[in-house]
């Protein structure tokens, strides 16, 4: 799950970085709103966490114009213990959630867990489509009621199939939720992650759509 994060101060950010990517997340970090805006027109995050107080443009000003554009990237904002007012205004201005600083980095995953479940409409914590069982807080899967071990990308490669069940999504797409900038892609990698899921899944689990790319159908195999 591709995560944006806007956060001018270099520690702060470098630790929402590291932590989040140790929860599972694949981030981008920026540092001013500027950035933050071009990034949010351009790529595709699952969610933003967004400071408020940014360099070159104010957060406010980011989410204000994110929603007057139409944007529906759900955005959580960082707000200090005292800061009431700038919560009010953020939520007022189209944000989703907010979390106070100092950050706790496991109720920060949690939430942004939860915004991009009811974004796509999925209010259940944990994802189930007949036999195949996903977990996004615990990264477990199950499937057919056996334990299946994924790696990292095996894993958000699916969450993402499974969050958008029966819709088609690109190879471009899939790559781009999956890896964040300046990471090395090879040109086949979501087919070898594919590749490896139906390894141990089932070939059925993920369905081709020739010349477009891949999908989960809601007829997910039975227990047979």
């Amino acid at each position: 799950m591709r995560i944006l994060v806007v956060e001018d101060d270099p520690l702060l950010g470098d630790a929402l970085n590291v932590g989040l990517r140790q929860r599972g997340f694949d981030v981008d970090w920026v540092q001013d709103g500027v950035a933050a805006e071009l990034a949010l027109r351009t790529e595709p995050f699952a969610a933003a966490v967004l400071d408020l107080g940014l360099p070159r443009l104010d957060g406010i000003d980011v989410l204000r114009r994110e929603r007057a554009r139409g944007s529906r990237t759900p955005v959580l904002v960082l707000t200090a213990r005292d800061a009431i007012d700038a919560r009010v205004r953020g939520l007022d201005s189209g944000a989703d959630d907010y979390v106070v600083k100092p950050v706790d980095l496991d109720e920060l995953a949690a939430r942004l867990r939860a915004l991009v479940r009811r974004s796509r409409g999925e209010p259940a914590a944990v994802l189930e489509i007949g036999p195949l069982r996903l977990d996004p807080a615990s990264r477990s899967v199950v499937f057919r009621g056996q334990s299946v071990m994924l790696q990292a990308r095996e894993f958000n490669l699916l969450q993402e199939l499974m969050l958008n069940v029966g819709r088609v999504l690109s190879r471009e797409q899939l790559a781009a939720r999956l890896y964040a900038w300046g990471e090395e892609v090879e040109s086949n990698a979501v087919e070898v992650h594919v590749h490896h899921l139906r390894r141990k899944l089932a070939p059925e689990v993920i369905r081709t759509v020739r010349g477009v790319g891949y999908v989960l159908p809601r007829d997910a195999p039975d227990e047979s």
